[in-house]
């Protein structure tokens, strides 16, 4: 396995979508708020950029839909249009 400069961008953008997930699966962050698409968002796009230096198609797939969702996501919590845990309550 090579590693190369390019993955050190790819593996925050891993952890970002990690943390994100873990922090709305624990309770400590919900999808309505925009930090998680922005979690989200940042993740993909580090991730895709590093797949601009060693192409993969089915990553590269996945990760232009979580950056797009994520974008999605991220409008429709700061135009209020997203239910949040305080709405639950």
């Amino acid at each position: 396995m090579n590693y190369a400069w390019y993955d050190i961008p790819g593996n925050i953008g891993v952890a970002l979508l990690i943390a994100a997930y873990w922090m709305l699966q624990s309770g400590r962050l919900h999808a309505g708020q925009p930090l998680y698409s922005v979690l989200n968002g940042l993740g993909a796009a580090f991730i895709l950029f590093s797949l601009f230096f060693d192409f993969n198609l089915s990553a590269a797939i996945i990760e232009v839909f979580w950056l797009a969702i994520s974008f999605y996501g991220l409008l429709r919590s700061l135009r209020g249009k997203v239910p949040t845990r305080e709405d639950s309550q």
